[in-house]
């Protein structure tokens, strides 16, 4: 039976666990609301269950929890973050501090990072950024698990691309959050840990085949989602977050799970938009009216509704953790 845990007592958890692992207490908040805030949506296996693998990753040295991330601004509008192979919240977070108000004062910006690490829910990220006031687009590329349509062989990773509009009083209008593949590649990995098959679609074997085996899956390559769309969407990230951000292509990053030492030194990339100045006042109007035109058709929802709705009934009810996961994470403080 899971224990059920209380916000405040779940972020206590999760702090607790990152700074007695290494993690500097000024790079531990915003992490912390990261993962907090990933439970709260019921993204169960996204949270917790990678709290493990950061804090063991801390004490091998896999990852620097101490790192103060460097900016250099290239231009007014333009920045460039160096995560030092440390976490890649305080990376983004700090970053963020020059790309908000660059993109108020002039109505775009961007700004990549590298030498990173796994960025965990993009949408966090995204979300941070409407709340800001900001039209938000996201992405992080991670390890080949990905082969190209026709192929066998994995050169990108679940690549996940996220944007988040923003609605009047720090809202989120709605906002999206999606992989490359058909399913994450955690469900696939925990599947394989529980000895289940997977559903046939979620993953192809090392002959390309799809297959039900979750071990077989892992060996191979996830599916993509939409056939060659998803590909080509995963293919974008790459560029954005390798050739454009100067984080390592998938095949030359470090494990995301191993605890071997070794720096994962991925990337990630964001542009924001000040809705406000870029469309001559109309934005909130529009987007309610866009907004209406799904929610008032029964049974649709909005991008994001399911986690919305979460976050409300989990914290009434409690967040569940499996009882081993909440030894080992007690055992990180």
């Amino acid at each position: 039976m899971s224990v059920l845990l209380s916000p405040q007592d779940a972020r206590a958890l999760i702090w607790n666990a990152l700074t007695g692992s290494g993690t500097a207490p000024e790079n531990a908040g915003y992490f912390t609301d990261a993962i907090l805030d990933t439970e709260l949506s019921g993204l169960e296996g996204h949270g917790f269950y990678w709290l493990q693998y950061y804090c063991a990753h801390l004490r091998s040295g896999k990852v620097d929890g101490k790192a103060v991330p460097q900016i250099e601004a290239l231009s007014d509008t333009s920045f460039r973050v160096d995560a030092l192979h440390g976490f890649a919240h305080p990376a983004i977070e700090a970053g963020f501090k020059h790309l908000i108000p660059a993109a108020k004062a002039h109505g775009v910006a961007a700004m990549g990072v590298h030498n990173s690490y796994n960025a965990a829910t993009l949408g966090f990220h995204t979300g941070y950024l409407a709340r800001a006031g900001l039209l938000a687009i996201g992405a992080t590329n991670a390890v080949p698990n990905l082969a190209p349509v026709g192929g066998k062989t994995p050169i990108i990773g679940t690549n996940p691309i996220s944007y988040a509009v923003p609605a009047p009083g720090g809202e989120i209008a709605f906002l999206a959050d999606q992989s490359a593949t058909q399913v994450a590649w955690t469900a696939v990995k925990r599947a394989a840990e529980a000895g289940e098959p997977i559903p046939l679609g979620w993953a192809l074997d090392a002959d390309g085949e799809p297959t039900t085996d979750a071990a077989a899956g892992l060996a191979g390559s996830m599916a993509p989602a939409g056939g060659v769309k998803g590909f080509s969407i995963g293919l974008l990230v790459e560029v954005l977050c390798a050739a454009l951000a100067g984080g390592k292509l998938g095949p030359d990053q470090g494990s995301f799970t191993d605890d071997d030492g070794t720096p994962i030194d991925n990337g990630q990339f964001f542009v924001a938009f000040d809705p406000g100045k870029l469309s001559g006042g109309g934005f909130d109007q529009t987007i309610t009216k866009l907004v209406t035109s799904i929610t008032e058709q029964d049974g649709a929802r909005l991008p994001n509704a399911r986690r919305e709705a979460n976050k409300q009934q989990l914290a009434e009810r409690g967040i569940p953790i499996e009882p081993d996961l909440y030894a080992a994470l007690k055992g990180f403080a």
